[in-house]
């Protein structure tokens, strides 16, 4: 493109207008990112964060080895020692099994 035929003023305004479709463009492309990854996190039963974040989910604060885990949020486990979890509780409430949440 040659520019050499426009004066400063009509350069200013092409710059404007240029800056004024990119920021356009950049919203509509993280709009659409945004979605994928939605999209993708949905796929494979996480959070846009867990994919993101770039990083395995984070150790539970048991003190001994997990040998329950939640069976949709890998960052939740439980040793089988002290109290029960909520999400523990809450499984058998529903009338599931401890045995089927047992990773050892």
């Amino acid at each position: 493109m040659d520019l050499s035929q426009y004066d400063s003023s009509q350069l200013q305004q092409i710059k404007k207008d240029i800056d004024k479709e990119l920021k356009r463009r950049r919203k509509q492309d993280v709009k659409e990112a945004q979605k994928e990854l939605k999209n993708i996190a949905d796929r494979f039963g996480l959070t846009v964060q867990d994919l993101v974040a770039g990083v395995a989910p984070k150790a539970t604060k048991a003190t001994g080895n997990v040998r329950f885990r939640h069976p949709n949020d890998p960052s939740k486990g439980w040793s089988g020692r002290g109290r029960k979890p909520a999400w523990v509780k809450d499984w058998e409430e529903a009338g599931r099994s401890l045995e089927d949440l047992r990773v050892d």
